[in-house]
């Protein structure tokens, strides 16, 4: 199984090692970081960059794709877009993060379909055709999104759950030790303080 881990500047980058924490592991599995050009890929704070080993044309036909998001994703970029949809005809799974759906539903793939991303974009991800919700992931079909930043490694299990069974993806929590008990009840609009929240949806 070929797992495509797609790269592109401005990325956030526990988007992408979120999964590849939790997907790198299934068996047989041959992960690959690709982008428009080989070489490092700098992400949205400008001081971790990750290597990608080939371009999109190298990469035609991944089993897996993940398509992590960004605070601005290009979502007219046509290498982008013209390479998930050529990669979506054969893949057996296409899945995002945070914005990373924006991606995909600008390609055209999430049409009337449900999904979810950062909560800040659901309502973009409507406008662009998809059916949004506040899950923290969401399968429909081969298509598999998740919410905002660290929901990616909640998908990751999910996946490698429905891949392998659930005994492997317990494991893979178990070694990872993903056993989440944070400091404060602030990880959702829906709980974080409203002032907080009316804030970030200012664009502060």
């Amino acid at each position: 199984m070929q797992i495509a881990i797609l790269l592109y500047d401005e990325f956030t980058a526990l988007d992408a090692i979120g999964p590849y924490q939790t997907l790198s592991s299934l068996p047989d599995a041959e992960t690959v970081f690709v982008a428009e050009r080989p070489g490092p890929v700098v992400d949205d704070n400008r001081t971790v960059a990750l290597e990608a080993h080939a371009a999109l044309a190298d990469v035609p036909r991944p089993d897996l794709v993940v398509v992590p998001g960004g605070p601005a994703p290009d979502l007219e970029n046509p290498a982008l877009r013209d390479w998930l949809r050529a990669v979506d005809t054969t893949a057996v799974w296409m899945t995002s993060v945070c914005t990373g759906s924006l991606l995909l539903a600008a390609a055209g793939l999430l049409k009337g379909r449900r999904a979810t991303g950062h909560w800040l974009a659901r309502e973009q991800l409507g406008r662009l055709g998809a059916e949004p919700t506040g899950e923290r992931v969401v399968f429909d079909g081969k298509y598999v999104t998740a919410a905002g930043v660290s929901s990616g490694i909640d998908m990751g299990l999910a996946l490698a759950g429905r891949i392998a069974g659930d005994s492997f993806a317990q494991g893979v929590q178990l070694m990872i030790e993903y056993d989440p008990q944070p400091p404060y009840d602030a990880g959702s609009p829906e709980k974080a303080p409203a002032a907080l929240v009316e804030r970030f949806r200012a664009g502060g």
